[in-house]
């Protein structure tokens, strides 16, 4: 067996499973001889967060073999089997690089790219991570594992704030308003995220630390509007907590000066 990596084909949303020279149908679990995967790391451990234009993530794969490891694949994928019932895939585009950590132990560093173009906003949510290792004392000495783990793959999010009349007289009312919205993967723009929880913290000049006021919700279109009275300078800003299928947000501190 020998592992490669080439550029991740994706049609109708299902790629084929290029990256392991392997018959499909061994390639969601094979196993051949004593190698075998101890650790794998996707994005340092934090989910994939994708946008509305391509990203490169990386994922360590790292094994043993009775004679060394040789070379590594790794790739993200959603579905119910990989490759012949996938909907998704995020997969490698170079070779993998390897690094020799003992006689019989090594580490290969996989850069897969997430393409938005290829992905569907009703795949956001875990994928699985499929994993593989080839050992150097035989051809066909490896391991692949379809589903060694899960990541979370998910749609960006933005938040904006913006508190007005600025300045403002103590005691009057200010209006805060601000936008959620997160990525459409499929039209490739940022689009209002609707019905979501939103809280509106403020931190006073010279504090340390925000506080809640209010929790908000996004309308229709991912729109936010609030009214509080104003007191003291300081910062006002919204904060999303995340979801599922997109990370959580905050916007920047929008200043006021109360007079």
């Amino acid at each position: 067996m020998r592992i490669r990596t080439t550029t991740a084909a994706a049609v109708s949303g299902a790629v084929v499973l290029s990256a392991l020279a392997v018959p499909a149908a061994q390639a969601f679990d094979s196993q051949k001889g004593n190698t075998k995967i101890t650790k794998v790391v996707v994005n340092g451990g934090k989910d994939l967060v994708v946008g509305t234009s391509k990203k490169k993530f990386v994922i360590t794969v790292t094994g043993t073999d009775p004679k060394g490891i040789k070379e590594g694949i790794a790739l993200v994928w959603h579905g119910k089997a990989y490759p012949e019932r996938a909907d998704g895939a995020i997969a490698p585009q170079v070779e993998p690089e390897c690094v020799k950590l003992s006689a019989t132990k090594g580490t290969c560093k996989v850069v897969v790219v997430a393409d938005p173009r290829g992905l569907r906003n009703g795949t956001a949510g875990q994928w699985k991570v499929l994993a593989g290792l080839l050992g150097k004392g035989s051809a066909e000495n490896h391991v692949v594992k379809g589903k060694y783990t899960t990541v979370g793959v998910k749609r960006a999010a933005k938040l904006t704030v913006n508190a007005t009349p600025e300045p403002v007289r103590k005691g009057k009312t200010l209006t805060v308003s601000g936008a959620l919205t997160r990525a459409d993967w499929e039209k490739r723009t940022y689009a209002g995220y609707t019905g979501q929880p939103v809280k509106l913290q403020f931190k006073a000049k010279g504090a340390s630390a925000y506080k809640t006021l209010k929790t908000v919700k996004s309308d229709a279109k991912g729109n936010l509007r609030t009214t509080v009275k104003a007191s003291v300078d300081g910062s006002f800003r919204y904060v999303f907590g995340g979801a599922g299928t997109s990370p959580a947000v905050t916007a920047a501190g929008d200043f006021v000066d109360v007079r």
